[in-house]
Parts: structure tokens; C-alpha cells; sequence
């Protein structure tokens, strides 16, 4: 099954690619790599989903939410990049940024907002290497900010 078809029937969908706000590009392309930039749970209105720090202002459950609409917002960039999902071949590397409290020490359960969903999304395929680890602090007060590296097709 095509993976927008499939992102559909999960209730899920891509928003539009946002303009990055700095000197950078959502994707960049060499050989079969593409190499996605940190994204961040940002809505299509420009606000930011659960701003603030995991701990403290937001919760792990909010924050797994906000990954996943992170990990949609990374879907989106590949697609403008790649011209359809269907196009990956592998999720190879993920890592996971947490604006965490510093108490805060389950920054695995908020990755797995993002996990998750490229598993269900690709199967196997989909599996990953991962680091989750936990910053002072992120664009736009972001909770969560992901960025990929996938092989793709020829």
C-alpha cells in the first residue's frame, strides 16, 4: 500500500512544507542519502504544539503527540524533496531533541512519538537507529525537534 494511502487510513496527514525561517533547506539530497533538517511540531497556522519544557510546562504524552506531528512535518519535507514517500527505502538514523527539565529523563518515550509512526508507516523499513537526547532549549520553545537520514531510491 502507497504509504500517503496509508498515512489516510492511520487518520494522519501531511501539512504544507514550511519555509525554513534561517540560511537552510528541509532536505538535501546526495546519492541514494537524503538528509532531513531538524523539524519542529509546528501547525499549518505557524504556532508551535506543546511549547515549552518536557517536565515541567509539557507532558511525556504531550510530547509524544508533538513528535509525531514533527515526524509529519519531516514526511512533508520528504515528499517536496523526493516527489512521493514511496521513494524510501530506509529509515536509517533518527535524532530526537528534547527541551526537557533537566529531571526529566524519559526522553525515549517522547522519540517513540516519531518511532512509532515510521514503523506503522513502513514496517521494517521504517526501523531505526536512534539518539533521544535532552536540550536546554529549542526553536520556537518547541518541545521536540527531529531531523533523518534515509536512504532513497536511484
Amino acid at each position: 500500500m502507497a504509504a500517503e494511502q496509508k498515512l489516510k487510513e492511520m487518520g494522519l496527514e501531511l501539512g504544507p512544507v514550511g519555509t525554513p525561517v534561517a540560511n537552510y533547506v528541509p532536505a538535501v539530497r546526495t546519492g541514494n542519502l537524503l538528509y532531513v533538517a531538524g523539524h519542529i511540531a509546528g501547525k499549518p497556522d505557524g504556532s508551535v504544539l506543546n511549547p515549552g519544557k518536557v517536565g515541567r510546562d509539557v507532558t511525556e504524552e504531550q510530547a509524544y503527540e508533538s513528535a509525531k506531528l514533527a515526524m509529519l512535518n519531516c514526511l512533508a519535507s520528504i515528499k517536496g524533496a523526493l516527489g512521493d514517500l514511496d521513494k524510501v527505502k530506509r529509515v536509517v538514523k533518527l535524532l530526537v531533541m528534547v527541551n526537557a527539565d533537566p529531571e526529566f529523563d524519559r526522553h525515549f518515550v517522547v522519540a517513540n512519538g516519531a518511532s512509532d509512526l515510521l514503523v506503522e508507516l513502513y514496517g521494517d523499513q521504517g526501523r531505526h537507529a536512534r539518539s533521544a537526547v535532552g536540550m536546554s532549549g529549542l526553536p520556537r520553545k518547541s518541545c521536540v525537534e527531529i531531523e533523518m537520514i534515509l536512504e532513497v531510491e536511484e
